[in-house]
């Protein structure tokens, strides 16, 4: 006996993303236009000005801001890893990488930092976004290039939406576990002393959250960086560009220097954010210190000649 064949029908699921996005494109247009206006000003304006500047003295001043909230062998490193990509003369695709990537993660931690802390509030909000986040983490981000060409055309910009939903996650997820896991005990003691929800955010979770909090920026950096090649193929412009150009000539030569400029541009964000709240002693905090002390000791010195003169 021959069992009848089951055959369910097919979910639309695809056709009805795809109405979604056409409708948005439709009825949202104007909105999207301005966003695409505004992100490329932005961008084209950051990589002008940064072109502007000599590459020597560019170079310079990043390696002071790098010792400034490192070390100085880092800024070394990082400034001999700089000066390597201006001799293979990748320096304006490395500035426009650099601007994709740095937009694209400002964008993803202005959302997605306030979204962590306020699902620490609302657990509904939390409920709602975890399998959100889920998805957000695990859908191939080549799939995100279609409905960004879709919305914002070719060029920057879609790169640029493409970046911020694949980047967002980490810090959202971060900044939760990181304020979660304060110690009930220490929140407790400031109410009890008198702080309310917005006091016990700002001068007790997130100060101790802040080493998660900057684990979470740290991979947003990572993710950016990593979606450099494949924005690159909707027209991105930067060192994703001539990854891709090298790929299609096989240029081996080509293609080694400007995956060997992405490593170099990676580890410099990477050690100057991995540095960033974790509490050990830099040449800026060594200075905002002696400021501070500098500060304290004038106001001293002010009452002193107060009460002297009364």
């Amino acid at each position: 006996m021959v069992l009848p064949s089951l055959e369910l029908p097919k979910l639309p699921l695809g056709d009805a993303i795809e109405w979604f996005v056409r409708w948005l494109i439709k009825n949202l247009s104007v909105i999207f236009d301005f966003v695409s206006d505004v992100l490329s000003a932005v961008s084209g304006a950051l990589s002008d000005g940064l072109l502007w500047v000599h590459p020597v003295i560019l170079i310079i001043i990043f390696s002071i801001i790098i010792w400034l909230i490192t070390n100085k062998l880092t800024a070394i490193l990082s400034a001999i890893g700089l000066a390597l990509v201006w001799n293979m003369g990748l320096w304006p695709e490395l500035v426009d990488t650099l601007v994709l990537v740095v937009v694209g993660v400002a964008i993803a931690l202005v959302i997605g930092i306030p979204t962590g802390i306020l699902m620490t509030r609302s657990r509904k909000l939390e409920g709602f976004m975890r399998p959100i986040l889920d998805f957000m983490q695990t859908m191939p981000p080549f799939v995100y290039l279609i409905p960004a060409a879709m919305l914002f055309g070719i060029g920057v910009v879609p790169g640029l939406f493409a970046t911020v939903i694949f980047a967002i996650p980490p810090p959202v997820r971060l900044t939760y576990l990181g304020i979660t896991q304060v110690p009930l005990e220490m929140k407790e003691m400031s109410i009890a002393f008198g702080a309310n929800d917005r006091q016990v955010l700002r001068k007790v979770e997130l100060p101790l959250a802040l080493p998660s909090i900057m684990a979470g920026v740290n991979q947003c950096i990572m993710l950016g960086i990593s979606m450099v090649v494949i924005a690159s193929m909707i027209g991105a412009r930067g060192l994703g560009e001539v990854v891709l150009y090298s790929l299609s000539r096989l240029d081996l030569s080509l293609g080694f220097e400007s995956g060997l400029a992405i490593v170099i541009l990676a580890m410099v964000l990477d050690r100057m954010s991995r540095n960033v709240g974790s509490g050990k002693q830099t040449p800026l905090s060594r200075l905002i210190e002696k400021y501070n002390n500098y500060r304290k000791q004038k106001k001293e010195e002010n009452k002193e000649e107060i009460e002297q003169a009364a």
